[in-house]
């Protein structure tokens, strides 16, 4: 038996049903492809008699879409004189096809003519309009089909790359077929009306995923639906921690279904960092297992929010913006994902396409991100990094939007940019050298739909946790033995344990 049989069993796909798919392909190249010519006829020459029919349809439809060639170029004639807001009839469609070279080709005069006589009402003109694009999607659907199983035969072809070619062709007919209608004014009324009752039955203030800092929420009413939010920051002032907190309050403490991309860190880092924030054991030991015996307890007690928590961490190297849509679908579907966050943004591509320059990518990145977020009606949260002007600026170091890099289309793109500022990292001290040490400051520098300002937060280093100022424990108090921890809120440390516990 030859190594291709042997392939064949191994995949359970054997050479018969192979040579039946093959036999299948051939017999449907004899099919007339899917089309409605006669919807075709009955929408040009509508188009011809009344410009009401132009306007309903010109967005719709593109050349490309109808099945004679003879109608492509009719329909282009038209959309040529609507771009130039010339008369759309039997005589202005007749002469542009005429200084194009193309009247003879379609028929002449007299099959121009002819067109309009079909048309009885341009009532349904739209309807049909859209059984012509259906057909098109039906043809193009045919030939993706056939092109990726011509492509699954050959040997020297990666499945993978298979497997997203086929997924982008898939895409772009969506993407420029599928658009959606505009919405009138009494829909979109009403929709907001009863946005802001349920707000007030609710009883709360925020109307979008609560951040789990007192002071944050306050200003952005929790992150907004469609909402591109970006969050930059130097190395090592915590953006994956800040990013992770967020994460976490939003799925343990309010019960959000969160997407984390991770692109630097593995899952099983992030969830490390996450246990650490959520036991207060320090990564070091939690690295090297060395636990004392109430640690251990500490541990499998108080991490049980984490398990049940709604986290779905992807941290696929070198993510492309195609992938990030089609597994952001996946689970907005399979989960209904309420939040969307990606570590970071420069590290993803624009796979499939050439830029000049990282700039022109970066650029084509941010705005996907935005339309994501439009797309799945959920904010999306990608980590940026900061230019090195913020280390070689004297005075304060407190970062300003022209330090983002590649920062013109990313804070074009955002609905909101926050800045992570630890003035100790620099050795900096405030007025009176009051110590800034723990200090974290959350500034807004940019929020469409709000009010700028900072928010006072503290940072405990050594558990990669941000805190409200007015749950802060001084730096004394350290963990004790416990175990009775399932009475403590998960994230309080052991100053709160019971007196009763005094001696273990």
């Amino acid at each position: 038996m030859n190594n291709n049989n042997t392939n064949y069993k191994k995949s359970g796909f054997s050479r018969t049903n192979a040579n039946n798919i093959q036999s299948e392909i051939l017999s449907n190249q004899g099919r007339v492809p899917p089309q409605a010519v006669d919807l075709e006829e009955v929408v040009l020459g509508a188009m011809m008699l009344e410009k009401g029919a132009v306007n309903a349809i010109i967005d719709i439809l593109t050349p490309e879409v109808f099945y004679k060639e003879s109608h492509q170029m009719i329909y282009k004639a038209i959309k040529e004189l609507f771009a130039k807001s010339e008369p759309i009839d039997i005589l202005t469609v007749t002469n542009q096809l005429k200084s194009s070279g193309n009247l003879e080709v379609v028929g002449g005069p007299y099959y121009i003519s002819q067109l309009t006589n079909r048309v009885v009402s341009s009532a349904n003109i739209e309807y049909h309009a859209r059984i012509i694009l259906q057909k098109y999607i039906q043809r193009q659907l045919i030939v993706i089909s056939t092109e990726t199983i011509k492509e699954a035969y050959e040997d020297t072809t990666d499945v993978f790359d298979l497997l997203d070619s086929a997924e982008n062709k898939l895409f772009q007919i969506s993407e420029n077929n599928l658009r959606r209608n505009y919405d009138q004014m009494p829909d979109l009324v009403s929709r907001a009306i009863a946005d802001i009752q349920t707000a007030r039955d609710s009883g709360s203030t925020l109307r979008g995923v609560p951040s789990g800092y007192t002071e944050l929420d306050r200003i952005t009413q929790g992150w907004q639906k469609s909402d591109l939010i970006i969050l930059a920051a130097r190395p090592s002032m915590g953006k994956t921690a800040f990013a992770l907190n967020l994460a976490r309050n939003a799925a343990v403490d309010f019960g959000r279904p969160i997407a984390f991309f991770s692109l630097e860190m593995s899952s099983v880092q992030l969830v490390t960092r996450l246990i650490s924030t959520e036991t207060s054991l320090t990564a070091d030991k939690l690295r090297t297992g060395n636990l004392a015996e109430y640690e251990w307890q500490q541990l499998t007690t108080m991490v049980s929010p984490l398990v049940n928590a709604k986290i779905f961490i992807d941290d696929t190297p070198q993510l492309s913006v195609f992938d990030l849509r089609a597994k952001c679908r996946r689970l907005k579907q399979q989960h209904d994902i309420q939040m969307i966050f990606i570590d970071y943004l420069q590290l993803m591509t624009a796979k499939g396409e050439k830029y000049g320059t990282r700039e022109q990518e970066i650029s084509n990145i941010s705005r996907s991100l935005k339309s994501l977020a439009k797309e799945l009606d959920v904010p999306v949260l990608a980590l940026s990094q900061l230019s090195r002007s913020v280390e070689t600026r004297p005075g304060s170091k407190k970062p300003i939007l022209s330090d983002l890099r590649e920062s013109g289309a990313i804070e074009q793109d955002a609905d909101m940019v926050l800045f992570i500022y630890r003035p100790e990292y620099y050795g900096l001290t405030e007025e009176d050298n009051v110590s800034t040490k723990g200090k974290a400051v959350i500034s807004i520098a940019k929020h469409r739909n709000g009010k700028l300002g900072d928010v006072t937060l503290k940072f405990v280093g050594q558990y990669a946790r941000f805190e409200d100022i007015e749950e802060n424990f001084s730096d004394s108090e350290q963990l004790l033995p416990n175990n009775n921890f399932d009475q403590l809120p998960t994230r309080r440390i052991a100053s709160r344990i019971n007196s009763d516990l005094d001696g273990i």
